[in-house]
C-alpha cells in the first residue's frame, strides 16, 4: 500500500512536462545503471572472493545482499570482501552508489527549487497586479477629491 503523500508527489511530478523530460529520464537511467552495477558487482565479487581464505561472500545471493548493503551504506558487517580485487570492486560499488544517490538528490532538489521559483514568480505577479489595481483606485479617488475641491472652491468664489 503506497502512502497518499507519495502518490500525490508522484502525480505532481509526472504531470510537469519539463520534469518528465529531464528529471525523470535522469532518475530512470541512474536507477537502471545502478541496478546493473549492483548485479555486476555481486557477480564480480563472488569471482574475486572464491577460494580466498576466510571469505564470507561465497554465493551470488550473499553477494547480492552484500552489494545492496554496500550501495545503501548500511554495511551491517555480516559480509565483506577479504581480497584486494573484492575491495576494489567494493570501492567502485560505493562510489557508484554515492554518485547515483547524488544525481537523484540533485534532480529532486532542482525540481523542488524550480517549482518554488515558479510559485514566487506567480506570487510576485499577483502582488504587482494588486499594487497596480490599488494605485489606479487611489488615482481615481484622488481625481474625484480634486474635482470636489474645485467644485467647493468655485462655490466659495461665486458667493
Amino acid at each position: 500500500m503506497v502512502p497518499s503523500f507519495l502518490v500525490s508527489v508522484l502525480n505532481r511530478l509526472f504531470r510537469n512536462e519539463a520534469w518528465r523530460r529531464l528529471h525523470a529520464q535522469a532518475a530512470i537511467w541512474v536507477t537502471v545503471v545502478m541496478t546493473a552495477v549492483l548485479l555486476a558487482g555481486a557477480a564480480l565479487v563472488v569471482v574475486a572472493e572464491s577460494g580466498a581464505p576466510h571469505a564470507n561472500i561465497t554465493s551470488y545471493p550473499k553477494a547480492l545482499w552484500w552489494s545492496i548493503e554496500t550501495a545503501t551504506t548500511v554495511g551491517y558487517g555480516d559480509f565483506y570482501p577479504v581480497t584486494l580485487w573484492g575491495r576494489v570492486i567494493a570501492s567502485l560499488l560505493m562510489l557508484s552508489a554515492i554518485t547515483a544517490f547524488g544525481v537523484i538528490t540533485a534532480a529532486l532538489a532542482t525540481w523542488f527549487v524550480g517549482h518554488a521559483e515558479q510559485d514566487m514568480v506567480r506570487l510576485g505577479k499577483a502582488v504587482g497586479n494588486h499594487a497596480r489595481e490599488d494605485a489606479e483606485a487611489l488615482r481615481s479617488e484622488l481625481h474625484t477629491l480634486h474635482a470636489r475641491f474645485d467644485h467647493v472652491e468655485n462655490l466659495i468664489r461665486d458667493k
